[in-house]
């Protein structure tokens, strides 16, 4: 199970300097943005700066590329097995390959990465430099540095792309997460330091405002993802807010793709660490897509990656197709196997309502009992926990079943399940595929929606973007709510 660790995905922290939106890339979608930069200031001197969470572990992604065709190109790669290589490439020849021994695979976290490069070096270490989460890399499985005065293909007049491989038109191994802040430097070699700062009181590596105190150069550039738009322009999904005007090109993303998940506020998703052997993430890890081979005896499962110890909280579920169970379960459970079969044992410590159309349930470990009606593909299901009076509610298109009150405290009127056991963690998120013969496919929303919402809800401290109103003393799952309401 993984869950939060340190270095920016706490808010015990005091950024100082709040992310306000990330941008979310699913590579099943081709996405990216995209520019052909001119000219630079100062030749093969250059650094680039971004924030990234991940989504599908399984394939190796490309944030940020640049080139010409497939024997001179430029890249940064997140490998499969959570290593990250900086290349280039001239002539068919690798120039430069830097592949540090840390590995970064972590799904619930944000990570930084800073690369700062200047050719003109005499010390071939001093020409590219690697930073994560502010630290500076110095242990490398592969280590080969570029000659001195090494033409790049970063920062030259060619085609530059955020979100996936770039050998002029060819594009490949699309970025599949998020990345936030993102910054690109002509003319000069920053540190991390210039980004970011460790807090004082914590420890954790934390952004830092830093666009008026940069030189971005004639080809600099700063994403922020504050646009929904898909111009080339000032208010598109790739608008460049340096002040350089190098705004991107947009190629496959939408609106429904900025998001509010960002290093200065983490929210849950599902997590691939914890998913079946047919099952399949997407959308940010928000997608959830079962098998079509198991059956009711062989139900996969996948949860999610944030766990909480009281609190009230809310997530939404939207059913795409098929039938599933969705709900919450015990950080500590035993001998069964979240992301297997068979979940649904004695001793099982779950609570989840069963979402089918011929009628409603809610489960308690493996019990059912009647609860709701039928639910219908495109029915959104609100799942609200409270922990402070151990309570779970289940609403159907913002309806609360069986007269349920999530408001209403103590007295639990209309709970689901009324429970009070010994577990510490419960983790917010879960599903069982109940189907056999067809994919069962869910969205998960815990405040940033893979699908469109048509009216739009935060919870009482403004966070996360729901279709149904928060019931009254509930909180999206983020770090601000979690450090101040369910550690």
């Amino acid at each position: 199970m993984a869950f939060l660790v340190g270095g920016a995905n706490s808010a015990a922290a005091d950024t100082g300097y709040d992310i306000d939106n990330s941008l979310r890339f699913n590579d099943d979608d081709s996405p990216d943005l995209g520019i052909t930069l001119g000219t630079p200031s100062t030749a093969n001197v250059f650094t680039f700066s971004f924030w990234f969470k991940l989504g599908d572990w399984e394939e190796s992604k490309v944030p940020f590329s640049a080139g010409t065709d497939s024997n001179n190109f430029d890249q940064i790669v997140l490998q499969n097995d959570g290593t990250i290589i900086y290349h280039q490439k001239s002539g068919g020849s690798n120039t430069s390959y830097i592949q540090p021994s840390a590995l970064y695979r972590d799904p619930s976290a944000w990570y930084h990465l800073v690369v700062g490069v200047d050719t003109t070096q005499s010390t071939d270490t001093n020409r590219i430099k690697m930073y994560v989460n502010g630290s500076q890399i110095s242990s490398f499985d592969t280590e080969t540095y570029c000659d001195q005065n090494e033409a790049a293909e970063f920062n030259t007049a060619v085609s530059h792309t955020v979100g996936t491989q770039a050998k002029g038109d060819t594009h490949a191994d699309y970025m599949d997460g998020y990345l936030a802040d993102f910054y690109f430097i002509d003319g000069t070699q920053y540190a991390a330091s210039d980004f970011g700062e460790t807090d004082e009181d914590s420890g954790i590596w934390k952004p830092k405002e830093a666009k008026d105190d940069l030189t971005f150069g004639d080809n600099g550039f700063f994403l922020e993802f504050k646009g929904t738009g898909a111009s080339q322009d000032s208010s598109g999904i790739g608008a460049d807010t340096s002040g350089e005007d190098n705004h991107l090109a947009v190629t496959n993303l939408a609106a429904t793709d900025q998001t509010t998940d960002t290093p200065t506020n983490n929210f849950a998703t599902m997590n691939p660490l914890d998913a079946g052997s047919e099952a399949t993430l997407s959308e940010g890890n928000c997608k959830y897509t079962g098998g079509t081979t198991v059956g009711q005896s062989q139900l996969q499962m996948c949860g999610g990656t944030f766990g909480v110890s009281n609190g009230k909280w809310y997530f939404e579920v939207k059913r795409i197709s098929n039938n599933a169970f969705v709900g919450i379960y015990a950080a500590d459970h035993g001998a069964v196997n979240i992301g297997y079969t068979n979940a649904f044992q004695s001793g099982w410590n779950g609570y989840s309502h069963g979402i089918y159309t011929s009628d409603g349930n809610a489960r308690n470990g493996n019990a059912d009992t009647a609860y709701g009606s039928a639910i219908d593909d495109d029915d959104i299901i609100g799942v609200a926990l409270d922990l402070d009076n151990g309570a779970i509610y289940y609403s159907d298109n913002g309806t609360f079943m069986d007269s349920g009150d999530p408001t209403s405290g103590a007295s639990k009127t209309g709970a689901a399940s009324n429970f009070t056991t010994t577990v510490e963690t419960w983790i917010l998120g879960f599903i069982s595929d109940g189907s056999s013969g067809g994919a069962s496919v869910y969205e998960f929303n815990f405040g940033n929606p893979p699908f469109t919402i048509s009216s739009g809800n935060a919870d009482a401290n403004g966070y996360g973007n729901f279709e149904y109103a928060v019931p009254s003393g509930y909180y999206a799952p983020c770090t601000k709510n979690l450090a101040k309401y369910g550690g």
